[in-house]
């Protein structure tokens, strides 16, 4: 689940906000000041940050640098002002989006999906179905939180069928994208790896199902 910090010195907004962000399925904690949300940021990560920009203490570009010395968080800025040189300067310290107030809380809403959206391709290291996931990056995999030993080319079986959830698969388009289209194997090589792939997947090896006369999809 997704996770936004919304800082405002006024109560009424953030309750505002968090309402709506949390009726869209995210997770939402609350700062009031940029002093605060700089203490909660170092303690906490977070996918995004709704910030105002004018607050007490410490201002909302202030607390944005200051976030930004040591997590990449993506910040959506709201502020009073209007003016071109107050967005522009915003841009130029790498916010992602500028917003007026008083604003629609959906348009709002709608400019968080897009930044989540985008962030979340890039955060999204690992693909997930129940308690198996898929790291990308680290080529593992987890089975209920447990790292699953998996062999080279059961790993990548795994990951292409798992990126290609609810279509089937002929065991030709898998020999092809796992072992390459020089490889002189045959059918017998996909359905001996998905026998062994299956064993180890345990409580989710039904996720990978057989289609008779056609080869394997993975059910997502």
């Amino acid at each position: 689940m997704y996770k936004i910090l919304i800082v405002d010195d006024e109560a009424n907004i953030r309750a505002v906000i968090r309402e709506y962000i949390e009726f869209e399925g995210y997770e939402a904690d609350e700062a009031a000041d940029g002093m605060e949300a700089v203490r909660i940021c170092h303690e906490q990560d977070f996918d995004m940050i709704v910030m105002d920009a004018m607050m007490p203490r410490l201002d909302g570009f202030s607390a944005c640098k200051e976030i930004r010395k040591t997590k990449d968080i993506p910040v959506l800025m709201l502020s009073a002002r209007g003016e071109e040189y107050d967005k522009l300067f915003g841009f130029e310290m790498g916010i992602d989006d500028y917003v007026v107030k008083p604003f629609s809380p959906k348009e709002l809403m709608a400019r968080i999906n897009v930044i989540i959206t985008r962030n979340g391709a890039k955060r999204d290291e690992s693909l997930r179905f129940d308690g198996l996931a898929i790291d990308t990056l680290g080529r593992s995999v987890a089975i209920d939180d447990q790292t699953a030993d998996l062999t080279p080319k059961e790993y990548e079986l795994l990951l292409y069928m798992a990126t290609n959830a609810g279509i089937a698969l002929t065991r030709d388009q898998l020999l092809d994208a796992v072992w390459g289209h020089d490889f002189f194997g045959d059918d017998r090589t996909v359905d001996a790896q998905v026998k062994h792939l299956r064993q180890k997947l345990g409580p989710y090896r039904d996720k990978i199902v057989t289609l008779r006369g056609v080869g394997y999809k993975f059910e997502g």
